[in-house]
Parts: structure tokens; sequence; C-alpha cells
């Protein structure tokens, strides 16, 4: 095992024996996902290997098939497929049926599974990361596509009493609603002009605001506001700015990436995931101003 988790990894030696993994999408070139698996596979010395698999829209069923045709263990899958390949899948976990997405393929000797692996991730993220247990607290989240229902199933099943969700057009919250169906957390849904209204602890942007600058509608802020912003790239959004000239602690995008590539990572190998070493590649490859 590569103990230096800060250095390069080692060289990639292919051979027919090597496990292939990869990450389903389109476009898939700003991935940081093949940074990330494959700095741990060389830091676990595996002879593994993760691609980045540009699947144009229109072929995802072609695509999902021809994984076992070609051997390969799995994969991730990316925008705009996820909500796709929960549908050609022959087997769909829990979370991955609730949320109607998939963003982890397993290829079994007896069916290709489809998993979603964003609802675990975040919890990971929120309680070994952030430090936040959301039993009992509120939240305000904004956006309700696949991400914002991800969190919400993770802050749900942790026991948070009260989730704000703000939206443009509320009327979109039902993917939401579904996702968070027969748990006991209330849920409001409100346009973006009254979010500002909202009591919460912990405030979630899952939208793509703020990658150019933009602000959002944010209510009172104070240093017991926890923010969380999923964009990755830019590191410093507006967001993060305000919450943290509050008094608050904020956090990107990137440990969310990291937590959910980590249990994805397990799925596939049956190992523990060298998280500090995945971090370390991530940190590398995204740069000062990586793409979200």
């Amino acid at each position: 095992m590569n103990d230096d988790v800060g250095g390069p990894p080692a060289p990639l030696r292919l051979g027919g024996s090597t496990r292939v993994v990869g990450v389903i999408g389109w476009p898939v070139e700003h991935s940081l996902s093949p940074a990330i698996h494959n700095a741990a596979f060389a830091a676990l010395e595996m002879d593994w290997v993760y691609v980045p698999l540009p699947v144009p829209p229109g072929a995802v069923a072609e695509a999902v098939a021809g994984l076992r045709a070609l051997g390969f263990v799995g994969a991730n899958v990316t925008m705009p497929h996820k909500t796709e390949v929960a549908v050609v899948v022959e087997e769909l976990s829990e979370d991955a049926a609730r949320l109607r997405a998939v963003n982890t393929i397993l290829v079994g000797a007896n069916a290709i599974s489809g998993h979603n692996t964003d609802a675990p991730g975040f919890d990971r993220f929120l309680r070994r990361d952030a430090g936040f247990e959301p039993e009992g607290r509120s939240a305000l989240v904004f956006g309700a596509g696949g991400a914002a229902r991800a969190c919400a199933l993770a802050l749900a099943r942790a026991g948070l009493s009260e989730l704000t969700v703000a939206l443009r057009e509320p009327a979109r919250a039902d993917g939401l609603r579904a996702a968070v169906d027969g748990l006991d957390m209330r849920v409001s849904v409100v346009s973006f002009d009254r979010a500002a209204e909202a009591i919460c602890d912990l405030i979630v942007n899952a939208t793509p605001l703020g990658a150019h600058g933009e602000s959002l509608p944010l209510p009172a802020l104070g240093p017991h506001v926890l923010g969380i912003d999923l964009l990755y790239g830019p590191s410093h959004t507006p967001m993060l700015a305000e919450v943290r000239a509050a008094g608050g602690t904020a956090f990107g995008g990137i440990g969310l990436l990291l937590e959910q590539a980590a249990i994805a990572f397990e799925l596939w190998t049956g190992q523990p995931a060298p998280v500090e070493v995945m971090s370390a590649a991530a940190l590398s490859a995204r740069g000062p101003s990586a793409p979200a």
C-alpha cells in the first residue's frame, strides 16, 4: 500500500486479469471520478482500472447491457442518464427506487442492479465530516432535483424534524415528496422569495445557483447554522461566504462527492475505501477552478 497519500499514484499496468469499472455520462471529460478511483486502486495495489464512458442520449440501454459483455464489474452514472438507467437495469436498490435515479451500477452474476449512493454518502459526510446530527433539527434545501431528493432522504432517515424546500416552481416538489414518503419528517415547500423566512439549523444548496456568483435568498444566519453548497467548483460561492461571515460553518460539495464515491468503491470491491487517498486525488485533479 502507498502510504504517501499526497503523492502520485503508481502507473497503471493493465492486463488480462484487470477488473474494469467506469463512469457513464454525456459529457464525462470533466469528471473527477477516474482520478479518485484510480488513485484508490493504486494505493491498495489492486489490479483495477476506472475509465470514462461517454454515452450519448439514446444509447443508454445499449451501454448498460454492454457492461456485462465487456466484462465490467460496474459503473457510475452521471448526468444526464441517472433517471434512464433506473428504468433499464434489471434490479433497483431501495434508495434507487425511492429516488428514481441510479448513480452506481453493479454487474452481478444474475442481474445488473442499480444503486444510489448519494443519500448514504450525504449522511456520512454530514455526520463524520461536518459533525452535524440531524435528529430533531430543521433544514432548508434549495432545489428538488436528484441531489436534493437524496439529501432529503438522508435527513428523513436521520430523524430531521422539519424540512423546508425552496423552489422557483413549488409544484415541482412531487419527486422529493415521493422520495421521503412514509418517513416521519414534516416537509414544507415554499417559493424562492419566501426562503428567507425559514428558521433552520442546516442550509443545503442543491441547485446550480452560485456557480457564476449568483446569490440565494438565505434566512437569518448565525454561529448555529451549517451551510452546505453541493457545487464543488468553484470552491467559494456567495452562499458559503455569507454563512461564514455570520459565524457559521460551511462546506462545498467535494465531501459528498468523496463519500458517495467511497460507498460505490465498497460496493464493487468489498473493501473499505481509502478516503484520504481519494480526497487528495480529487483536490489535485480539481485544481483551483474545475467545473462542477
